[in-house]
């Protein structure tokens, strides 16, 4: 059970360290304070596990039609969309959110690639004999 409750930290963590760099690089996002960057961070995992699901499905052919591009553009209005549910996040234009999730997606698998993460587990084979070979 708490193992479930680890990585759900470690990814709000990683979402927030996200969030947090994304506002030092692109001038139109602010946090007014970093209770608002937590609860952002806990908004857009929320946002990016249940709406964007959603939205990829029902624009699925406009998603097909650009190759995938479009994409971008979900996690962009979502970015929108929490900057305009919390209170004291900001966001300048659809430019800057459309970059800033750029960023923040790149820089998430980044962070979680180098960290390790609660929710994977490594299956190894048990070693053989000495002597033996595994043959196919």
């Amino acid at each position: 059970m708490f193992d479930n409750l680890l990585g759900f930290f470690f990814h709000w963590g990683i979402t927030a360290v996200s969030l947090w760099g994304a506002s030092l690089v692109f001038n139109g996002i602010r946090f007014s304070s970093t209770s608002t960057l937590i609860i952002s961070a806990l908004l857009l995992g929320f946002a990016n596990a249940v709406l964007q699901p959603l939205l990829i499905i029902l624009t699925f052919p406009l998603t097909l039609l650009t190759l995938g591009l479009f994409v971008l553009v979900i996690n962009a209005l979502l970015l929108m969309l929490v900057a305009k549910l919390v209170k004291g996040f900001t966001i300048s234009s659809f430019w800057t959110a459309f970059f800033a999730s750029l960023f923040i997606s790149i820089l998430s698998l980044a962070l979680g690639t180098l960290a390790p993460n609660a929710e994977t587990t490594i299956y190894r084979l048990p070693p053989t004999p000495s002597g033996q070979t595994i043959s196919a």
